[in-house]
């Protein structure tokens, strides 16, 4: 398992899994860092059914391989290797499409719940 909850002050390492261990239908998510209110994860997709979010922390997700297409409040975003897409809290969006064996990289940051 590739999670991690320390201290800031830590240094950790990793490596991301191949696209090839994508399922061949719906997502493994993995969580490779969590630091208070941050969690990066890794996502591999496999074929998926249309899916709505509304996440409550900010999202920050990058395709490493494949593609994908999501529904950002009525407009389609494509987004092949190398793409970024940056979704705020409280965005709605929709993944419709991946291709299989897409690779992706999240990156998300809760609200500060410290006083």
């Amino acid at each position: 398992m590739l999670c991690y909850e320390r201290r800031v002050t830590d240094v950790l390492r990793g490596r991301l899994r191949h696209a090839g261990s994508a399922p061949p239908t719906g997502e493994r998510t993995e969580t490779i860092v969590r630091a208070r209110n941050l969690v990066v994860e890794q996502v591999l997709s496999g074929a998926i059914e249309p899916r709505g979010y509304l996440q409550p922390e900010d999202e920050w997700a990058l395709v490493l391989e494949g593609a994908a297409t999501l529904d950002v409040e009525g407009e389609a975003v494509e987004l092949g290797a190398g793409d970024w897409v940056f979704l705020p809290s409280g965005t709605p969006h929709r993944l419709v499409r991946t291709e299989p064996g897409t690779n992706w990289l999240t990156v998300k940051l809760g609200p500060d719940d410290r006083p």
